[in-house]
């Protein structure tokens, strides 16, 4: 059975989350021999294990129609600023 992965780790950087040995950052024994993998809460934050993925198509994307569309920041034409 694997290990508890900890969700909030005292010092995540003194470890190499990259596979369930769990190595010191300096000496990695899972083969490649590179870089420690880095714990998520070092990449994404504390609350990490909370995140979500968007809903497609949810109430959020329905309020505001123009998200994905370039032309919103485009520049006037005639060199005109908004209005």
């Amino acid at each position: 059975m694997a290990k508890r992965f900890p969700l909030r780790p005292a010092h995540p950087e003194r470890i190499c989350w990259g596979c369930d040995k769990y190595c010191p950052a300096g000496a990695t024994a899972c083969g490649n021999g590179s870089d420690r993998t880095p714990h998520p809460a070092e990449l994404f934050g504390d609350d990490w294990h909370a995140w979500q993925p968007p809903v497609e198509g949810g109430a959020a994307e329905a309020a505001s129609p123009d998200v994905d569309d370039p032309s919103r920041d485009a520049p006037v034409a005639g060199g005109a600023g908004p209005r």
